[in-house]
């Protein structure tokens, strides 16, 4: 069983598969640069990921596991990535 949320969405432990990078909630120039940054990171569609720890104040940043490397994200970045969740 798996659903599709916003990568801002996930909590530790989760994990699935990036589906979208884009749909940006932010000024479109700004949402340009970003999904160009996100994808020189790995994050393209059909990576797997994994939430692996989320911060002390307000669960920002988040820690995540992209295929075989770890990345830091702030929530409002990892908005503009859509992953289809693995449910056990």
């Amino acid at each position: 069983m798996t659903d599709i949320i916003k990568l801002s969405q996930a909590r530790r432990g989760d994990r699935g598969v990036i589906v979208e990078v884009g749909g940006h909630t932010h000024h479109q120039a700004n949402g340009v640069e970003l999904e160009r940054r996100l994808l020189e990171l790995g994050f393209v569609e059909g990576a797997r990921v994994e939430l692996l720890h989320e911060g002390l104040f307000g669960r920002d940043p988040i820690a995540i596991r992209v295929d075989d490397m770890r990345v830091a994200l702030r929530r409002h970045e990892a908005a503009s990535l859509t992953m289809k969740r693995d449910l056990a």
